[in-house]
């Protein structure tokens, strides 16, 4: 998705009676309400990927992934729309409007987001207890960056390329790069 400042200071609970009535969605980021847009086709495409991989891998276990319309609680300071994110919490089994304790969340990479998806939004994300990995994927070549919170609760980044088999340890999956690529026209990858 792609943010368009809206510049509309609210408090969370006005956010949240607000957007409700809202025919768009809408983030929240410390009091800043921002419109949510469509992307790109291969925005749209690499996310439906990621998503499908990560449904079939977790089907039939406790963890549920959601996709683009699921908005994520952070905070009082943020309400997201992640494009991907996984939930194996108890205490959001039930939830119908917003999930609060992801173990991972995947942002497919825009050049009108990637800004705040690498700032305002990671910042926000590192708040959830229960997040274990932060996934940024280009839609523009082939590279996915995993920030992985180690032993000692700092986060790790490793890189993942045209080749490469991706390892998700939250979720105890590894697949292929290629597979989140898939029906995805890159114009800068050599074949």
């Amino acid at each position: 998705m792609v943010a368009i400042p809206n510049y509309q200071y609210m408090t969370p609970q006005e956010y949240l009676d607000w957007e409700e009535q809202q025919p768009l969605k809408y983030e929240y980021i410390n009091g800043e309400v921002v419109a949510m847009t469509g992307g790109t086709v291969n925005h749209g495409t690499v996310a439906a990927n990621c998503f499908y991989q990560l449904k079939t891998h977790l089907r039939g276990g406790c963890c549920r992934p959601f996709i683009f319309d699921v908005k994520l609680g952070v905070s009082e300071n943020g309400f997201h729309y992640p494009d991907v994110m996984v939930n194996c919490d108890e205490r959001d089994k039930r939830a119908t409007k917003v999930i609060y304790h992801p173990c991972l969340i995947v942002e497919v990479l825009s050049p009108s987001t990637e800004a705040i998806d690498r700032g305002k939004k990671f910042q926000n994300y590192r708040q959830i207890s229960t997040l274990k990995e932060y996934i940024l994927i280009s839609a523009e070549q082939m590279i996915v960056e995993c920030f992985r919170l180690n032993e000692k609760s700092l986060w790790e980044l490793q890189t993942y390329n045209q080749g490469d088999e991706i390892d998700l340890m939250s979720v105890d999956f590894k697949f292929p790069i290629k597979l989140l690529y898939e029906d995805v026209i890159l114009e800068n990858l050599e074949k």
